[in-house]
């Protein structure tokens, strides 16, 4: 461990970062932008062939930091697993998805366990990364490491490390969001925190990694929790004729006791919408009963049926059924601005309209088409986004407020706009414009 400690500090360390998603392909650039020799490890030889000759499918991260690290011969990605024997850390960065009834699905944890476990030697670090349950890393990752008949900490080291990603975000990047870190034991605790203590601004070290999965678990409980809460309110004051956007903007003037949540068309993303639920998988092993995150899940989960109830209703309004109507969506990206598409409540909304009877499309310029994904496969390219199609729709639905579709002009012939985001509503305050709804 001491020859570990010392290869950290030279960064001649070589680390290898399974998964080159949105959560692996910044944290190995990052390293390697420190210094390190990195080995991105990918099943998909699309992404690594991609990676080789220096391009990037992840938008917001951008292609010349991938040009840059292949160029210097310290980024080597592939698909050959026999080269996590070269790396003295392994950091796994692999999906962490619900079943079909929201239990947690950590098949891509184990498969990956199961990959480094006959290639697991003295001297190496292995970091989970992936967001799971208390336990997953010492009741489940550690006994198939174990396999190889190495322990730790006299022989490896294992800790837990979540993932903080939010793409898209210029104030927070990968290198400055402080890094929680816990070991399965002091010495992984130790040697995990000094390997992120060279690439990334602030290591935040605590007593094991427990402690580390239930933080992030936390954070996005907290948020999916608060999201439910205005979603909720909502649906409340719509029936009271109240703006909930306008009662949002009042109650941010409070300097203190208060933080301001959005309510949208449903949860996106790879982490609010499916990691609370991880926790409250795990409180029922030991007799206890998630109440209030299921009732978040729940509130949540309803919100595209919801909209596509509010679409129905302003046709009506306008003396036209759903069936057979054109409604367009913009937006397939969960948020604005980002080509990311993980669990967004648009695909949802989507096939219930589909399911309807409406001609359904899309426009979004991130997406040319619209890809096959877990749970969905929608088969649609994206329409133009310019006046002339927009208005050739019956409705129009706001999913994703991308700053593209915040241009007035697009709007003049549309008769009605159905804005889950609180977008264009503001774009016609005080001047003539397409009916608008709020949903």
């Amino acid at each position: 461990m001491q020859q570990l400690r010392e290869r950290i500090r030279s960064r001649t360390a070589v680390v290898g970062v399974i998964g080159q998603g949105y959560v692996g392909l910044p944290l190995a650039l990052v390293f390697r932008e420190a210094g390190f020799p990195v080995i991105g490890l990918d099943v998909d030889s699309a992404k690594v062939a991609a990676l080789t000759r220096g391009e990037c499918y992840i938008r917001h991260i951008g292609p010349e930091r991938v040009r840059a690290a292949v160029a210097s011969g310290g980024f080597t990605p592939t698909t050959d697993f026999g080269r996590l024997a070269d790396c003295d850390a392994i950091l796994i960065c692999v999906p962490t998805p619900l079943g079909r009834h929201r239990e947690p699905d950590n098949s891509f944890i184990h498969a990956t366990a199961r990959q480094i476990a006959p290639r697991l030697r003295r001297g190496q670090l292995v970091v989970l990364e992936s967001t799971t349950y208390p336990g997953t890393t010492d009741e489940e990752v550690l006994p198939i490491l174990e396999e190889s008949g190495l322990r730790t900490p006299e022989d490896f080291l294992l800790a837990f490390s979540p993932e903080r990603e939010d793409p898209g975000r210029s104030d927070f990047t990968t290198k400055t969001i402080p890094k929680v870190v816990g070991g399965v034991n002091p010495a992984s605790t130790e040697i995990a925190a000094a390997l992120y203590a060279g690439a990334l601004d602030r290591v935040v070290p605590v007593r094991g990694a427990r402690v580390a999965e239930s933080t992030k678990l936390l954070e996005n409980v907290f948020r999916s929790v608060n999201i439910a809460l205005v979603n909720e309110l909502k649906v409340i004051f719509e029936h009271m004729g109240i703006d909930v956007w306008e009662v949002i903007r009042a109650a941010s003037t409070k300097p203190f006791g208060y933080m301001p949540f959005h309510p949208g068309p449903g949860l996106g993303g790879h982490c609010i919408p499916l990691d609370p639920f991880y926790l409250a998988w795990k409180a029922a092993e030991h007799g206890e009963w998630a109440r209030f995150i299921e009732l978040a899940g729940e509130i949540n989960s309803r919100m595209p049926r919801y909209v596509v109830e509010r679409i129905a209703e302003a046709l009506n309004e306008d003396g036209k059924a759903l069936r057979g109507s054109a409604v367009l969506v913009l937006g397939l990206a969960y948020k604005a601005n980002i080509d990311d598409d993980r669990e967004s409540p648009s695909y949802e909304i989507l096939e219930l309209l589909q399911e309807r009877g409406a001609r359904v499309a899309y426009c979004d310029p991130h997406f040319p088409t619209a890809r096959k994904v877990r749970k969905h496969d929608l088969g649609l390219r994206s329409v133009r986004c310019d006046a002339a199609t927009f208005a050739s729709h019956d409705a129009v639905v706001v999913s994703t407020a991308h700053d593209v579709f915040k241009d007035p002009a697009l709007y003049e012939g549309v008769r009605l706009v159905v804005d889950t985001r609180n977008a264009v509503a503001p774009l016609f305050t005080g001047r003539e414009g397409p009916r608008i709804v709020r949903a």
